[in-house]
């Protein structure tokens, strides 16, 4: 099975009531831990990558370790530009493959970001490419994002309903309490679902995403931690909640720090548990199993896409 775009399996998610996990990739090992999961879970998958991750990692290389993962599984996966900056950025990833690009206008007024929105819809369009879009501001710093708190910004469903009709983008990121980052939240963890509810009333048809919502699941901040780390108060979005976003509308929602943690907590227990260790096979392959162990929970007891493939 080739690529595919977003399209039938956001189609999908609506009229079934489940969300699609959008896994952020940087390596190999990354790459196949959630490909892995998503093949014995029969989900379909989204791989994405930030405008950092394609730096790291170089274009081709990413794109052939991707295809590579699609030509050994028969299970739906887009690749997408996750927070393409800028147009040249989202040009460059729909020229290249691509079949989804992000375009996040959402630190320029609302009248430039739909200038911008609309060039890159009108450029993907034409190549078949999708396109996601973001209205709102989230708190938080990953990758080249950074947006302090007083800063954030809700999103306003009038304003987002004008935008999808004046944009034409084929789904739209929210804000509605979610961050950036592994230190979302210093109290209580909760989400505007009566915001993501009206949104969903003046665009019933357009697929709703969350970014900043990995779990921070503890169990992992806590292994990075136990072996010499120090991430203290990380804290995300329970499972529960997200389950509750599932099922309420939200059709995509990011995970990029709990692989992070996933792979850094492993690899730092086998470096205590053997000091010696230099071989990377035995660093690398705990960290990959823990990835696909991790995304799996994901997938079967949060977001509710097991054998939707």
């Amino acid at each position: 099975m080739p690529l595919v775009t977003t399209k039938v399996m956001f189609e999908k998610s609506m009229n079934e009531g489940f969300a699609i996990g959008a896994f952020n990739v940087n390596n190999m090992e990354i790459i196949q831990g959630i490909v892995d999961a998503a093949s014995k879970q029969n989900s379909p998958v989204i791989l994405q990558a930030s405008s950092g991750a394609i730096k790291y990692a170089r274009p081709i290389y990413l794109k052939k370790m991707i295809e590579a993962a699609v030509e050994e599984t028969n299970i739906p996966i887009a690749l997408h530009l996750d927070h393409g900056p800028d147009f040249e950025t989202c040009m460059a990833c729909i020229d290249g493959g691509f079949t989804s690009v992000m375009i996040d206008g959402s630190k320029y007024s609302f009248e430039e970001n739909i200038a911008l929105t609309k060039k890159v819809v009108d450029y993907a369009h034409e190549r078949g490419v999708v396109v996601e879009a973001e209205l709102g501001q989230l708190a938080g710093i990953e990758d080249d994002v950074n947006v302090s708190e007083s800063d954030a910004k809700y999103t306003d469903p009038d304003q987002a309903k004008e935008f999808v009709e004046r944009t034409g983008c084929d789904s739209l990121a929210i804000a509605i309490g979610t961050s950036h980052g592994a230190y979302k939240f210093k109290g209580e963890a909760k989400l505007r679902f009566d915001i993501l509810a009206k949104i969903k009333e003046k665009i019933p048809n357009t697929p709703i995403v969350l970014h900043g919502a990995s779990t921070v699941i503890p169990e992992l901040v806590e292994m990075c931690n136990n072996y010499g780390g120090n991430i203290p108060g990380a804290k995300g979005v329970p499972d529960e909640i997200l389950q509750e976003a599932s099922r309420s509308g939200v059709s995509k929602i990011n995970v990029d720090t709990d692989l992070r943690l996933a792979m850094t907590g492993s690899i730092r227990k086998v470096f205590s548990q053997d000091p010696g260790a230099f071989d990377p096979r035995k660093y690398l392959k705990p960290a990959r199993d823990l990835i696909t162990e991790t995304v799996e929970h994901k997938i079967r007891d949060v977001f509710g896409s097991s054998n939707k493939a």
